[in-house]
């Protein structure tokens, strides 16, 4: 452990060289990296779909849908505002301080770690590399053991179009990973599940380093009866996509489970297996619109939600496994027990619970006294629910009628709350995210207010107490002996 350590320290070293250097902090030098983010993705477009495919069973479109597509999407949105978010932005002062004058100045935070997941290999880990390379900093990447061939082609190509001296990619397993944390960065950014975010949380601790984290949690979708048949295709359409079609389920922003009134359930369930033999045919498998689980130990672990006691009985389609394939049909369970682990733990795979309650608006107390998720779901346009949602719980983001799209929005924050993690990016939010916006504050010697100083007398006290509730007019009198009363 102690030598591969002192491996990374070499590395650490000089990237701190670099970034000392001022070279990252030029214009130039962002512009010309994420130029180069977009040549990678260009030109190894067909490596990164095989990839894809080898580790998690892609198909090529859902790949650029979902990766391929959205960095690009970023690293143009960033090239297009870079300048804008590097100015400085004045800030107002108080009257009291004149002559005087202030700006914010965004400064780069230094040497920040990527550690990145397995389900978007790419996305995962270029969205927080945009930000940090359009703030200035320098980047260690840690990629996911778990998607090897990914992994590797991430550290190839990264070395072929990004500057070697600034962005570094360390490839390996869990103790690559803990002799990072080892070390001491200036940020680290943590895709992931929470009980490995509780390791990095508290081994950041130790240099009092800030850490964002995006965790994920139990996503629910609250499905209210929908009346428009039109609106109720739409609606089956996004929510077996929301489920089934991001990874195979496997995404932390994916549909987790389903609330609805138990009077609309049979119709619910019907719609359900309507649209995903649709989606996927009468043998999903064979499709290869849908991924297979990333390893044997998920795919069990999978396996083992649908085999506890009163589990099984509840499904009502699919349900079928084959764990030469690490393949499991996309399945639906109706009200299994909200005590067993597919109701307490994130499920990240195509296992759909649905939970039927009396009426729809208990739905916000069922989501309310549960851990906070990253995202919530509404399907519905009645909008009285829609405000009771929106108030009544809490998440890192709510979205009505569709699911996962609010991910792709380069204008809206995405992270979590609570439990489904801290910290946002995406978009300016990137940029915000690896950056400190320094306060920069200038002063004349006109003006001097001799009343901040010691030795002190009640007409100093009466001055203070004006002047900080910023009573210029009372200040001025008691200055010139009009008042001598607080």
């Amino acid at each position: 452990m102690e030598a591969i350590v002192g491996g990374f320290e070499g590395d650490l070293k000089e990237l701190r060289e670099v970034f000392n250097s001022g070279k990252t902090r030029e214009a130039s030098w962002r512009k010309s990296q994420l130029q180069g983010i977009l040549s990678l993705f260009k030109e190894r477009e067909s490596d990164i779909f095989k990839a894809l495919n080898q580790d998690l069973g892609k198909h090529h479109v859902e790949a650029y849908r979902d990766e391929i597509g959205t960095v690009i999407k970023s690293a143009n949105y960033a090239l297009g505002n870079l300048k804008k978010w590097m100015s400085s932005k004045r800030a107002k002062l108080p009257l009291a301080s004149f002559p005087s004058s202030a700006k914010l100045v965004p400064e780069p935070l230094g040497v920040v770690l990527v550690i990145s997941s397995w389900n978007f290999p790419f996305g995962l880990s270029f969205e927080p590399i945009i930000g940090a390379i359009a703030a200035g900093n320098v980047v260690v990447l840690k990629p996911s053991e778990l998607a090897p061939t990914c992994s590797s082609l991430l550290a190839n190509a990264i070395r072929d179009y990004l500057d070697n001296s600034a962005v570094k990619v360390v490839e390996g397993g869990p103790h690559v990973a803990q002799s990072l944390l080892r070390l001491k960065f200036d940020k680290i950014f943590f895709t992931g599940s929470e009980k490995v975010g509780e390791i990095v949380m508290t081994a950041a601790a130790k240099f009092l380093t800030p850490v964002t984290l995006e965790l994920g949690g139990k996503c629910p979708a609250v499905v209210d009866f929908i009346s428009s048949s039109w609106d109720k295709k739409i609606a089956m359409k996004r929510i077996i996509w929301g489920k089934y079609g991001a990874c195979g389920g496997q995404a932390c922003i994916g549909i987790d489970y389903i609330l609805t009134q138990k009077k609309f359930a049979p119709t619910l369930v019907e719609l359900l297996q309507k649209y995903i033999k649709n989606t996927f045919g009468d043998n999903p498998m064979e499709s290869q619109s849908i991924a297979k689980i990333i390893n044997k130990k998920h795919f069990l672990r999978l396996k083992g939600l649908l085999e506890e006691p009163g589990v099984k009985s509840s499904i009502v389609y699919g349900g079928k496994s084959y764990e030469e394939n690490l393949f499991i049909e996309p399945t639906i369970l109706l009200d299994p027990p909200l005590d067993a682990s597919i109701m307490k733990e994130e499920i990240f795979g195509p296992l759909l619970p649905v939970i039927t309650l009396e009426t729809i608006e208990e739905s916000v107390e069922f989501i309310r006294a549960r851990p906070k998720p990253l995202a919530v779901y509404g399907f519905t346009n009645n909008e009285n629910l829609q405000k009771k949602m929106i108030s009544g719980t809490s998440s890192g983001c709510i979205t009505f009628n569709d699911a996962i799209i609010q991910y792709a929005a380069d204008t809206l924050p995405f992270g979590g709350v609570g439990g489904s993690g801290f910290g946002r990016y995406h978009g300016k939010y990137s940029f915000e995210n690896f950056s400190h916006e320094k306060a920069v504050m200038k002063r004349g010697y006109l003006i001097d207010f001799g009343f901040r100083y010691p030795p002190w007398n009640n007409k100093k006290l009466q001055l203070l107490k004006s002047g900080l509730r910023y009573d210029y007019v009372t200040l001025v009198l008691i200055k010139l002996g009009f008042r001598t009363k607080a």
